[in-house]
């Protein structure tokens, strides 16, 4: 059947780049309208924070660009309801066809089927495609057919698989079909992501980092060729620079995971080659990372009520402390405990967290303060730069002891063996808190043990200008212990 246009909408797949739903658009010839639905109140509970709202915005000013240069122009809507604006876009243009690819979170599954019902009832051609992962949920089971319920085996599925995964699509060869009448929308500025009371905190965030699908294919290759090969031996250290940054890029779909994975696999090669033997280590521990992105959404897939209960409940409710104040304090980063501390003031600070501290300050949230676990996967979700639901929830849930290969619920880390094990010269803590900043290395994880010659000499003043511990560790642990045999 042929149709006069096509209706591309995209959501966090900001990116001209492997970018299926637009590729293939872009291949039957029709004129093509990009569209952009600003829908926050269908996010429920889940709306964007600050910083993820900024940088949405710099990423849809860059994929507006592009757009234009290829002849379509990025049509931007503000609706209550992501059906109705694309609903009166197909009426406005007579289109007969709507591309969109997949999201996996709790709240997209929802939407979009919601979305892809109301269109088919009214005639509108439907296709999805997968832009988000090497492989979609359905595809990867175990031999019974049932979804697997442990990372190892998953991926381990996934790199075995018959077939490898697509290879990255190339962005559209050559100019879009524009619409040939006028399109009503609004400007990214008339969004209003940002507030002017939020506008001299944001100008901060561009001096660190450079949204838009060109800046992250940029980041990609310059991960790949400066630090990938020394990823395995430094991507525990927490105070420099050891990770790949790509997060957010990833998150909005400024890069496809499948071209992280070829892009990587290709140096693979190229080292071995060479006789680069190191670099393989790197090469599989970074993949693996890519890995637990894809298995967040799988999970999410297969277990949509992951965002508001456990996966295992193989016990009576765990008998969560609702305390505001033990929250307050965790949030401002002022339990007592540096290496918490620190994390904690940085995510407030730049919206950015290494993955050993999220792992270290949500332990702390859920085992020692024992607060529920909701309440920290959503401050994460409000405060980070990179907030990603399905990756919040995974990690909550492996915390929480939700997942069989998680976390024991009972297992609590000593945060000082924590602290000199990813932080051992204390750089990471005297960064983020500068009131500990002259305190020696030996005692800069655990103060409250310093005598207090140190203590004075480094100016610090416990329960002062730094906190004592807001909990004792050996309390906590005999509150969890006997919390678990209850439950």
């Amino acid at each position: 059947m042929t149709t006069s246009t096509t209706i591309v909408w995209l959501r966090r797949d900001l990116r001209l780049d492997d970018n299926p739903a637009l590729k293939e658009a872009s291949k039957i010839g029709n004129a093509v309208v990009p569209v952009f639905v600003w829908v926050p109140e269908e996010e429920g509970q889940f709306q964007q924070g600050r910083m993820s709202r900024w940088w949405l915005k710099q990423s849809l000013k860059q994929l507006a660009q592009s757009l234009d240069s290829l002849g379509s122009p990025l049509i931007i809507r503000r609706s209550s309801s992501s059906l109705q604006a694309l609903m009166d876009l197909v009426i406005h243009t007579q289109a007969s066809q709507v591309f969109f690819n997949h999201l996996y979170d709790p709240i997209s599954l929802v939407r979009d089927q919601r979305v892809k019902e109301g269109l088919l009832q009214t005639g509108i051609h439907v296709r999805t495609f997968n832009a988000d992962l090497l492989y979609e949920p359905w595809q990867v089971n175990d031999p019974s057919g049932k979804a697997f319920t442990t990372f190892n085996e998953f991926w381990d599925k996934c790199l075995n698989m018959p077939e490898e995964p697509h290879a990255p699509l190339l962005p559209p060869t050559r100019s879009l079909l524009a619409f040939a009448g006028h399109l009503p929308g609004c400007t990214v500025e008339d969004l209003e992501l940002e507030n002017n009371s939020e506008k001299d905190s944001n100008a901060l965030l561009a001096r660190s980092w450079t949204p838009g699908w060109i800046n992250a294919e940029k980041a990609l290759e310059a991960f790949v060729e400066r630090h990938l090969l020394q990823y395995a031996a430094n991507q525990h250290m927490v105070d420099g620079s050891t990770t790949s940054f790509l997060s957010p890029h990833l998150h909005f779909g400024e890069l496809s995971v499948r071209k992280v994975f070829y892009n990587v696999r290709i140096k693979a090669v190229q080292w071995t080659k060479e006789g680069k033997p190191d670099g393989e280590q790197s090469v599989n521990l970074f993949l693996r990372s890519i890995g637990l992105r894809d298995y967040s959404r799988y999970i999410c897939f297969n277990f949509p009520f992951t965002h508001e209960r456990l996966i295992l409940q193989n016990r009576r409710p765990f008998p969560w402390r609702v305390d505001e104040g033990l929250f307050k304090a965790w949030r401002q980063g002022r339990t007592g405990y540096p290496l918490v501390d620190a994390g904690m003031r940085q995510i407030w600070a730049t919206g950015w967290l290494h993955n050993r501290i999220r792992v270290i300050v949500s332990s702390f949230f859920v085992k020692v303060l024992q607060l529920p676990w909701t309440w920290g996967m959503k401050y994460f979700w409000d405060a980070l730069l990179d907030a990603d639901l399905e990756n919040d929830i995974l990690g909550w849930q492996y915390i929480s002891g939700g997942l069989p290969d998680g976390h024991e619920l009972e297992r609590m880390d000593d945060l000082q063996i924590e602290g000199y094990k990813y932080d051992p010269r204390g750089e990471y803590v005297r960064k983020w808190l500068p009131e500990l900043s002259r305190l020696p290395t030996e005692w800069i994880h655990h103060p409250w043990d310093a005598p207090p010659r140190a203590l004075r000499a480094a100016g610090v003043e416990l329960g002062s200008n730094y906190p004592r511990p807001l909990v004792e560790f050996a309390a906590a642990w005999s509150r969890l212990q006997t919390a678990l045999r209850e439950a």
